[in-house]
């Protein structure tokens, strides 16, 4: 279906017209066109139709129109387009249903002759061609001017690419529709001296002047007689670009960058260069267009662009001879003079350019070579060049990287957009955005779908969106799309530069060092750093800290699409294996003592790890990819999540990352296969619980793990799971049973050597003597406890049993040595971060302080 007002006001299907509607039916429906999206009351409508005085059934005739175009639109299957609001009637076309949808999408490609040839190719006669409604001659005028403006900007481009022989014709039609249109006669004049008419440019002049000072008593404008006089002089083949534009359409809903556009348009001067960066779809032409519009009015010589095209969809890009081609005639400099060798072409262009005052924007460069001939050579003139590279090694040249939008920002672009339903459904609005990863492109195509579907809310969109299979094909409309952009990027790689790009797709944590990356490239990490850097440098990867490289959301989707099926398990497996190996040689750095626990490891190939500061700086660095390793590999390689969490588990539990660490001891259960990986991963992921108040949880399968710990022949984890059945036994009260258990694993704990599990046992054992009065036996245990703990290094051991020794001394009426221990445990509980730990010690000096007060 299609509606035309570029013409006769129409209805068609398949090209066949829909008959039904009386003239003051397609008055009504052109109306509605022209505000498309747009809701319109009853008042407005009968305004519209009729004036200042319509007549008493203007509301009855407005709502038989609409009932009749409802009736024409059903027949077509497409009643919804038409819809009834609170306020009144709103109709929303689809993409491609609307000529002048289409007009006014062609012409934002301002720079290019075909798609103004092809928007001006959509009219069919005068606008609105049978409507006489009262609004209709003030909109055709509109309409009109809108059509002879595109067309003088076609004339501006072709008569600068040389193209005046088959213009005459086409301005000669045009100046006579409309005699007293100087730009359109001052094209005409240009185009008859190229051809070398030079008496009929002339004679056109002297009808102008004679026509404008007879009809209206006015002389022509300075930039008229300053063309006639260099046709005069046989000049005109180096004419001025004044008031010559070559800018593409700026967006009316443009929004937000505040920022860069404080920083380009407060910062620019004479001669300066800047070099725009940024990933595909972040909005660098964009920027750069809206930039050079603001600032169009300091340079009079002319506002120039080229699209370089090193990321544009099925072109190769423009070479630097042609670019300097098109260049060249944009600032009138006739075909004949243009030089056929780069080199030539190179030093007309900065000649041309000296002394003239203009705007040049070099869109879409591959590199800083591919601008170098380019750029002009004298002050006087702003270049904005628009790259998804760095140009690190342009000289001169101020780098603006893009980044994608702040929040504030993309909520002002996709309300702009969608309007009212935007305001409807805040949260939905953030969700969207949020699955967009913020990214200028994917708002905006995002918003544009909403907005030609009347029947989608915001929630709706959102959840389409979250399936990260489909997001990105979500993320298209027509010819534009996310995953269409990020792949002319990802071919602009060398080889070696895609695979890193597939690889580092796959990888299952958030973030990644150059170890990593070599790790799933299989090669050395100086390679690995390289690769890295060039992603980096081209856009397809973030670092938001040295040394450290993450992928924008719908970049790392559009990775993992390309990752091919049979790279990547070989790539995971070199990537596990170097998290547990180097995890395994920092763990044993940290905790030497408890090494004969943890599996061994060969020669690891990832950081030197030389002293405990730097294995603590790795851990810290690694640790929500270390946990997604070992998740993600529970299904096919259960041994790597299993021996991943064994290696873990004492710097996750003394560095109190309790939370973050049980869905790796979750996954471990569920991976464990044989009864000693059971029994361990039950009691590791027991301790998780424990540690975080959830006590039911913790010894929910002590018992089953004690069984696979004796059938295992493990003493260690048989000596853990008693310790974890003492603890239930305390918590329920039965402080025998608690020591009975507790001494039992006591023994096995020294029989093994684990001076750790020792430490924990007889700190237990301490409270159980303290709550059964044998406090010379509590004191002794508990000093035992912290000098091994203060010996191993363990802090939040150390924390514990000075809580420990201060019950004891509570207990004992010893109030002064009770506080002084509790709140030397909160210092050491606050200073690791331990909020649990922390708020026992405040509960107990709190407790303290309360008796005090009582008993004064």
């Amino acid at each position: 279906m299609r509606f035309t007002v570029l013409g006769p006001v129409e209805v068609t299907v398949d090209g066949t017209r829909l008959d039904g509607l009386a003239p003051r039916h397609r008055a009504v429906l052109a109306y509605l066109l022209l505000h498309a999206r747009t809701v319109l009351g009853h008042d407005r409508l009968s305004d519209a139709m009729w004036g200042p005085t319509p007549p008493e059934t203007a509301r009855s005739q407005i709502h038989a129109a609409v009932t009749a175009i409802r009736r024409v639109l059903r027949r077509a299957g497409a009643a919804d387009v038409l819809q009834t609001r609170d306020a009144g009637y709103v109709i929303v076309p689809e993409a491609g249903q609307l000529d002048l949808d289409e007009f006014t999408a062609a012409l934002s490609a301002a720079e290019d002759p075909q798609r103004i040839r092809a928007a001006l190719a959509l009219w069919r006669g005068e606008a609105l061609a049978d409507v006489t409604a009262d609004y209709a001659a003030d909109a055709r005028t509109r309409l009109t001017e809108r059509r002879l403006a595109a067309f003088e900007r076609l004339a501006e481009l072709e008569l600068a690419l040389g193209r005046h022989e088959h213009l005459i014709d086409e301005l000669i039609a045009q100046t006579a529709a409309h005699p007293l249109r100087e730009k359109l006669t001052c094209h005409l004049m240009r185009a008859l001296h190229l051809a070398g008419r030079q008496p009929d440019a002339l004679a056109v002049a002297r009808a102008f002047r004679a026509r404008l000072a007879d009809e209206q008593g006015l002389d022509p404008s300075r930039a008229f007689t300053a063309l006639e006089r260099e046709i005069l002089a046989g000049d005109a083949t180096r004419a001025p670009v004044r008031q010559v534009s070559f800018l593409p359409y700026d967006l009316p809903d443009f929004a937000g960058r505040d920022s860069e556009l404080d920083h380009l348009t407060r910062g620019t001067r004479e001669g300066m260069i800047y070099a725009i960066d940024g990933m595909a779809g972040v909005g660098k032409t964009t920027l750069a267009v809206h930039t050079a519009h603001r600032l169009a009015g300091r340079y009079p010589d002319g506002r120039l662009f080229v699209d370089l095209r090193a990321h544009t969809v099925g072109q190769r890009p423009l070479d630097p001879v042609a670019a300097l081609e098109i260049l060249l005639r944009q600032i009138g400099v006739a075909a004949d003079r243009i030089p056929a060798d780069l080199a030539g072409r190179s030093a007309l262009w900065r000649a041309e350019l000296a002394g003239r005052r203009v705007l040049l924007i070099l869109d879409n460069a591959a590199d800083a070579e591919h601008v170098r001939h380019l750029l002009p050579g004298a002050p006087g003139s702003l270049t904005l060049i628009t790259s998804r590279r760095r140009l690190t090694d342009l000289d001169g040249a101020r780098a603006l990287s893009m980044d994608v939008f702040p929040a504030a920002d993309a909520i002002a672009m996709f309300g702009g957009i969608v309007g009212e339903r935007a305001d409807k459904e805040p949260l939905a609005v953030l969700d969207v955005l949020q699955l967009c990863g913020f990214l200028p492109l994917a708002v905006r195509i995002a918003a544009a779908r909403l907005h030609h579907r009347s029947q989608w809310t915001v929630e709706y969109l959102a959840g389409r969106l979250r399936g990260e299979r489909r997001r990105l094909a979500e993320l298209s409309t027509g010819e534009r799309g996310v995953a269409a952009a990020f792949t002319l990027s990802y071919r602009q790689l060398a080889p070696d530069g895609q695979r890193m790009f597939r690889l580092l797709g796959v990888h299952p944590g958030r973030d990644f060092d150059p170890y990593a990356a070599a790790a799933l490239m299989g090669t050395d990490v100086y390679e690995a750093e390289g690769l890295l850097e060039e992603l980096f440098d081209a856009h397809m990867l973030l670092q938001h800290e040295p040394g450290r490289y993450t992928f924008h959301d719908l970049l790392r989707d559009h990775a993992r699409a390309l990752a091919a099926p049979d790279e990547v398990p070989g790539a995971l497996g070199r990537l596990s294996d170097h998290y547990l190996r180097t995890a395994i040689t920092a763990t044993d750095r940290l905790f030497p003592y408890s090494r004969h626990l943890r599996p061994s490891a060969p020669g690891a190939d990832g950081p030197l790890l030389e002293d405990p500061a730097a294995a603590v700086a790795w851990l810290d660095a690694e640790r929500a990819n270390l946990i997604a390793s070992g998740v993600h590999a529970a299904a096919d390689r259960p041994c790597h999540t299993t021996d991943l969490a064994t290696t873990l588990y004492a710097y996750l539990d003394g560095h109190i990352h309790h939370a973050e660490a049980l869905p790796l001891y979750d996954a471990a259960v569920h991976a464990a296969r044989d009864p000693a990986a059971q029994a361990q991963a039950l009691l590791n992921r027991g301790v998780m619980h424990a540690r975080l108040g959830r006590h039911d949880q913790a010894h929910l399968h002590t018992p089953r793990a004690l069984v696979l710990a004796r059938q295992a022949g493990d003493r260690h984890a048989e000596a853990r799971a008693l310790c974890s059945l003492g603890d239930v036994a305390w918590d329920s009260g039965d402080v025998d049973q608690a020591r009975a258990h507790y001494d039992r694993a006591l023994s096995l704990y020294r029989e093994t050597g684990e001076r750790r599990g020792e430490a924990i046992v007889l700190g237990n054992l301490g409270l159980v003597h303290s709550r059964q009065d044998r406090h010379d036996q509590a004191h002794r245990v508990l000093h035992q406890a912290l000098a091994l703990f203060r010996d191993l290094g363990t802090r939040a051991g150390e924390a514990t049993v000075l809580g420990n020794l201060g019950t004891a001394y509570e207990r004992e009426g010893d109030h002064t040595r009770a506080a002084d221990h509790f709140t030397r445990a909160l210092a050491l509980f606050r200073d690791l971060g331990y909020r649990p730990g922390e708020a026992e010690m405040l509960a107990s000096i709190s407790r303290l302080e309360s008796r005090g007060r009582s008993t004064a």
